[in-house]
């Protein structure tokens, strides 16, 4: 199971107005660099993988269902997992999967897979969600 772990910044950022979760597109973008929780803000603080064979440089877009507050605790939820497939050859390797606001280029959270992949054709890659994306307090 991948490690949940939220970027301090983005709760500020969600404070700030820097998340519009029902305009805003966000992404999900791969690495294999561990990312800073403390210190990284933007999506150009993260060294992705390189684009090739199915991975697109920025990442893959995630849709958000809602997201609504409820005794303090905003709590977003996805319309599905992401789903990366490999075709032509291979992309990789990855450990981490970061999720970002596109629109601002803000980091909100990222998953630590544990370990790193490599995709090849015709494999996939999952990034598991959950049920909730999120929830911030």
């Amino acid at each position: 199971m991948a490690t949940f772990v939220k970027f301090q910044q983005a709760v500020a950022d969600a404070w700030n107005g820097q998340h519009n979760f029902g305009a805003d597109v966000f992404k999900i973008a791969l690495t294999n660099t561990a990312p800073v929780a403390a210190s990284n803000v933007a999506i150009t603080d993260i060294t992705q993988i390189t684009a090739a064979n199915g991975y697109v440089a920025g990442g893959a877009v995630i849709g958000i269902t809602s997201a609504t507050q409820t005794a303090g605790v905003l709590s977003v939820v996805p319309t599905a997992d992401v789903v990366f497939t490999a075709s032509g050859g291979a992309f990789g390797p990855a450990r981490y999967a970061v999720f970002y606001n596109s629109t601002s280029g803000r980091l909100i959270s990222y998953w630590d897979k544990g370990a790193s992949v490599t995709i090849t054709d015709p494999d996939t890659l999952t990034i598991d969600v959950g049920a909730t994306l999120f929830t911030a307090s």
